[in-house]
């Protein structure tokens, strides 16, 4: 198996100057979903576009985003996400003079995630695994662990 498929991989974020999305998919090795950051700088504008069966998600990681659905828009700030639907015609604008960063995330609708396949562990030890609903959390760090 690769490395992908049983380990961990990483990404950076920060588009390369002039460049409007940074793909992370491929680096990281996903293959369930799409993920990218997209970066506007002031007065950009992307595509009007829809999708056939992917639903994305935004989170605006820097700036202003306006979001033009149906033509309508929508503003979302630091921190803030938004769902659309794969049908809504959406475009994502830059109006403000500052950047704008975000994080763009794609699933197919066809294949729904499974809320509840998580398993949990109390100790790094443990072979058997618990239920998120019936093994409480952890205890918190002492203080002597902070950095």
């Amino acid at each position: 198996m690769s490395e992908q498929a049983t380990g961990i991989t990483s990404a950076r974020l920060g588009a390369a100057p002039g460049e409007r999305f940074n793909r992370l998919r491929d680096p990281l090795g996903v293959v369930s979903f799409g993920i990218n950051q997209m970066v506007l700088a002031p007065g950009q504008r992307g595509r009007i576009h829809r999708h056939k069966h992917q639903e994305e998600v935004y989170l605006v990681l820097e700036g202003t985003l306006t979001l033009m659905v149906e033509g309508e828009a929508h503003e979302f700030t630091v921190g803030e996400l938004v769902r659309v639907a794969p049908s809504a015609r959406r475009q994502l604008v830059n109006r403000h003079r500052s950047p704008l960063s975000l994080l763009a995330l794609g699933g197919h609708t066809d294949h729904a995630h499974e809320p509840r396949d998580g398993e949990v562990f109390a100790a790094w030890e443990d072979q058997q695994a618990g239920s998120p609903e019936t093994m409480p959390a952890p205890a918190d760090l002492p203080d002597s662990e902070l950095r």
